[in-house]
């Protein structure tokens, strides 16, 4: 039984695992989930099928698969979930050896049944001081978990 990368504290096979094999998201929110799980686990071809096709484009595969290659996504906050399309969250990450921080409010659209990421606005990312809990979920202070990472 392994925990959901999507930190919902269910386990893989009860959260994301079923979108990810064609289940239909029952919102909004229960897509971001799957589409951060599926960041962490690698799964191109559910990020592609789950944007909205109004938003593909030819570089999509290439591009998701560059960004992955020095990417481990390591902890999901969802701040805000509006039931009809909108959910705010922080997603924290190690790129290259460093620590950073996706903030962002998504935008979905709900069409024929399925859920669909279409776009989302960059907001900033809060400021982590050294005594803050690190953002990557540990439970540790950031100065003795990424702090001399992130410097």
């Amino acid at each position: 039984m392994q925990p959901c990368p999507c930190r919902s504290s269910l386990n893989y096979q009860d959260c994301c695992q079923p979108l990810h094999l064609g289940a239909t998201a029952d919102s909004a929110e229960a897509l971001m989930r799957s589409r951060y799980s599926a960041f962490s686990l690698e799964l191109v071809d559910y990020l592609i099928a789950s944007h909205h096709p109004s938003k593909h484009s030819p570089n999509d595969r290439q591009g998701l698969q560059q960004s992955m290659q020095n990417t481990r996504w390591l902890n999901l906050q969802i701040l805000d979930s509006e039931p009809d399309d909108r959910v705010e969250f922080i997603a924290t990450y190690e790129e290259n050896g460093k620590l950073g921080q996706l903030h962002e409010r998504s935008n979905f659209v709900h069409e024929n049944g399925h859920w669909y990421y279409l776009d989302g606005d960059l907001l900033p990312a809060p400021k982590i001081s050294r005594n803050d809990s690190c953002p990557c979920g540990s439970g540790k202070k950031f100065k003795k978990c990424h702090f001399s990472t992130s410097s």
